[in-house]
């Protein structure tokens, strides 16, 4: 049995409080909305009680913002994508974000079972005074299981529209992008972290944020393999390679926190259900 499931959300400001009203079709959820930062910005908890997609599911999530609305995304466990006897598993995410909104989604992470065929697209629209952080992670098999990626595919697509396009596919059966020095170098867990503007960032916001961010992957023990930079004026994007998701993820949230802070003089509070 395949799946098609499609969850809309809309967050709002009503006096002063940042509101996520959603709808949903098939196994696709928010859990209750919760205010650990107080009313301004709404933590949600995205849940896909299946657990995972197979060939021929089709997850689709649609979220907008609109005028000052503040709303974070998260989801309590990893997306998975399982082996697939010829259709592709699809997930797809678009986020729109009206003038003067912010949106953080940080879901888990996905991973790529051996002999699957997967698509995972993120698409944002932002107005001119909207910014926007997120991130994605992806492991490619289990290797702590000893459940190798050795077949399939895996389509990772990530775009603001005639600003910033990353598009790339990771496929099992190529020794040269799976093991070479320029692919993946042997590591299984890509991770990035990005925040995007809906104009231009000033130099100066710019330059900093690259710097703090640069000082926490100098610390870190993924220093060799992590980098940041600003393909454009309206990116920053934090890349890292991994052998697990582990060390990934601890990079990501330290930048993640200092940027949290340096952007929107917020403090890096974390989503409650990340320390259950």
């Amino acid at each position: 049995m395949t799946w098609h499931a499609q969850l809309d959300i809309d967050y709002a400001l009503e006096q002063q409080r940042s509101v996520a009203r959603h709808s949903h079709q098939g196994p696709l959820r928010v859990l209750q909305s919760l205010y650990p930062e107080g009313e301004a910005i709404c933590h949600n908890v995205l849940v896909h009680p299946p657990g995972g997609l197979v060939g021929g599911d089709t997850l689709q999530v649609r979220i907008q913002a609109g005028g000052s609305a503040h709303g974070l995304l998260t989801t309590p466990g990893a997306t998975r994508f399982y082996r697939s006897a010829g259709e592709l598993a699809v997930q797809k995410t678009s986020i729109s974000l009206a003038d003067q909104a912010r949106l953080e989604w940080l879901p888990l992470e996905s991973i790529a079972y051996n002999q699957c065929l997967a698509e995972n697209h993120l698409t944002l629209r932002l107005a001119a005074q909207a910014e926007f952080m997120g991130w994605d992670v992806t492991a490619f098999g289990l290797p702590s299981a000893n459940l190798p990626f050795v077949q399939g595919q895996y389509l990772q697509h990530m775009e603001l529209p005639g600003v910033w396009l990353e598009r790339g596919l990771i496929d099992a059966a190529d020794p040269r992008l799976m093991n070479g020095a320029l692919g993946l170098a042997g590591q299984r867990c890509m991770a990035s972290l990005f925040f995007v503007s809906g104009s231009a960032l000033e130099r100066n916001r710019r330059e900093l944020g690259l710097a703090l961010a640069r000082e926490q992957i100098a610390a870190h023990a993924l220093s060799g393999s992590a980098g940041a930079t600003c393909p454009n004026a309206q990116v920053m994007v934090l890349r890292v390679l991994a052998p697990l998701v582990e060390p990934a993820f601890q990079l990501l949230r330290q930048v993640w926190q200092v940027w949290r802070q340096h952007f929107w003089q917020l403090p890096g509070t974390p989503p409650r259900i990340w320390s259950t």
